[in-house]
């Protein structure tokens, strides 16, 4: 390859990452702006953050929101953890490729499809919109992620071990509890982590899934936005973008060790 040619693909490069990062590196620095005005920088504070506290609205929002991403999170993994079974470990069973296509069919379809069937079927069965409901929304869209990374791992795990286990005297659930399941521990892990980060990070099947009393960060958010940015907004964007990067950074650590010990 010639010099031109690599300086051009390392000035398309650099220019990719900062059409991606520069807007997420503004809002951290504007974030600790002390000027109320979001667009004019008067020095450096960090009275915004303080301001969080005293923001009762926000910091609500932010409970709900973590407590819907841990506890969708938990149930898309377990779920996500029993399909990728059934997929890897019942063979080709008669309705397995509706099955297939059921749990995948989250990966696929538009999120605002996704949210206006669901917000459909609850206003059919009679059920009010609330944490539930949100929780209900986030653990089918996630469950589809769950799966797929603990199938990947599963299938590259040797079902002949378990095998040699039930041979010594281990029923199949026992085998796989102690032969399977600690060599998939880091899929499932980085799974959760997966699941938590969207579940935090979506706006659109919240808007269709949850109601009044539950309103999640990111509705409450966009909801502020619409009538002007405050730096308060600058100053909680990027707590949630730092919990964000920390849940990923996490699952990339996992599947780094993972793919040390292979």
């Amino acid at each position: 390859m010639s010099a031109a040619a690599s300086y051009a693909r390392r000035a398309t490069l650099f220019a990719g990452f900062v059409f991606l990062y520069a807007p997420i590196v503004i809002l951290a620095v504007m974030s600790f702006n002390a000027s109320r005005l979001v667009s004019v920088w008067g020095g450096f504070s960090t009275k915004w953050y303080a301001a969080l506290l005293d923001n009762e609205q926000l910091l609500h929002s932010a409970k709900i929101s973590l407590a819907a991403a841990f506890v969708s999170a938990t149930i898309a993994t377990l779920l996500g953890l029993l399909a990728a079974v059934a997929l890897a470990r019942f063979g080709g069973f008669r309705t397995r490729l509706l099955f297939f296509g059921a749990v995948h069919a989250p990966l696929v379809l538009p999120e605002v499809v996704l949210g206006l069937a669901l917000l459909t079927c609850f206003v059919a069965l009679g059920v009010g919109r609330g944490f539930v409901t949100l929780v209900i929304g986030h653990v089918t869209l996630t469950m589809c992620f769950t799966t797929v990374a603990i199938l990947a791992a599963l299938r590259d795990c040797d079902p002949t071990l378990e095998e040699a286990a039930m041979d010594l005297g281990a029923t199949p659930p026992e085998a796989f509890l102690r032969v399977a399941l600690p060599r998939i521990a880091p899929a499932i892990v980085t799974a959760f982590l997966l699941a938590f980060t969207l579940s935090l990070d979506d706006l659109v099947i919240a808007s269709f899934a949850t109601g009044p009393g539950a309103t999640t960060l990111p509705m409450r958010i966009y909801s502020q936005v619409r009538l002007g940015v405050s730096p308060q907004i600058n100053a909680i964007s990027t707590l949630l973008l730092a919990l964000v990067a920390v849940a990923l950074g996490l699952a990339a650590a996992v599947s780094y060790w993972r793919g040390s010990r292979k």
